[in-house]
């Protein structure tokens, strides 16, 4: 049992002042955490790759802070245009929400030549950090929470082929995405703890959720398995929002934490503090995977 056993969203506490940027804001678990930060007072970022789906979302939502901007992670120019926009609009972000996410599609390649998951989980949201880190710095409480999935824990590096060239499978890629989330996650807290940076990083996880992401880009037994087999034991957006609504706005949220469910395996449940595959934390892993996207993303963090 821990002190977070019974943590709700109803206990995030008053977000007025404070300005939110989540990626995939325009359904499943991007939409329940704009919707629970908004009914508290805060201003809301949607960060969507369909404008217009983006604004259909925000219909109905309590508060008026929210806004949407286009962004497609996919897409390393959409992601610069995005970043310079807030700069340019003075949109000083608090926190950023690294939520948005494809799973297990087929072999398909971004806009600059990446393995579609590896883009869009990792090399946009480490990008779009990058770009925003210092205005991150001046904020209130600033934090980066990075969404992973329990697959990180079967994941790893495939560093000599990133992108599937010699042996793509959808679901070995997606690992290795989230994977990839979960390290980042880790490296980040290392880069911002030894530069003194007020800016924490987090992860966290929804553990099973009924979201858009089992069924819309999965095919064949990968997407039955997900979207009709184990679909009975999903939770609601709003329940699976909990982990990385903690790790956003819960004042005992601490820089480094895992925040996922409470329960059996990690599939539902109030939000805890949960375990990182020990292979996610190690340094040099860290080190090699923040140098390789640097390199594939063109931002460099300043050092």
């Amino acid at each position: 049992m821990t002190k977070h056993q019974f943590w709700g969203a109803e206990r995030i506490p008053d977000q007025t002042g404070r300005v939110f940027v989540v990626t995939g804001a325009n359904s499943g678990l991007g939409l329940a955490t704009a919707r629970a930060l908004a009914a508290k007072g805060g201003r809301v970022v949607l960060a969507v790759r369909d404008e217009a789906k983006g604004r259909r979302a925000t219909d109905g939502m309590p508060g008026s802070g929210a806004e949407v901007r286009p962004l497609d992670l996919a897409d390393l120019d959409s992601v610069r245009r995005f970043a310079d926009g807030l700069r340019a609009d003075g949109v000083r972000p608090d926190v950023l929400v690294n939520n948005a996410g494809v799973m297990a599609p087929p072999r398909t390649l971004s806009a600059q030549g990446h393995e579609l998951q590896f883009a869009v989980n990792h090399l946009g949201h480490f990008a779009l950090t990058g770009l925003l880190l210092d205005l991150l710095a001046q904020g209130t409480d600033p934090r980066v929470v990075t969404v992973s999935s329990t697959n990180h824990r079967q994941g790893r590096m495939f560093f000599g082929d990133p992108s599937g060239e010699r042996g793509y499978a959808p679901m070995r890629y997606y690992n290795q995405s989230k994977f990839a989330n979960a390290v980042f996650g880790r490296e980040l807290h290392r880069r911002l703890t030894a530069a003194g940076s007020p800016v924490r990083s987090l992860l966290a996880h929804p553990g099973y959720t009924a979201t858009g992401l089992q069924t819309s880009s999965p095919t064949g037994l990968v997407k039955l398995l997900f979207g009709r087999v184990l679909s009975p034991l999903a939770q609601a957006p709003e329940r699976g929002a909990l982990p990385q609504l903690f790790a956003a706005a819960a004042p005992e949220a601490l820089a480094g934490q895992f925040i996922g469910p409470r329960g059996p395996a990690e599939l539902r449940g109030a939000p805890t503090v949960v375990r990182v595959a020990p292979a996610a934390d190690d340094p040099a892993t860290g080190r090699r995977l923040w140098e390789l996207s640097e390199r594939l993303t063109g931002v460099r963090y300043a050092r």
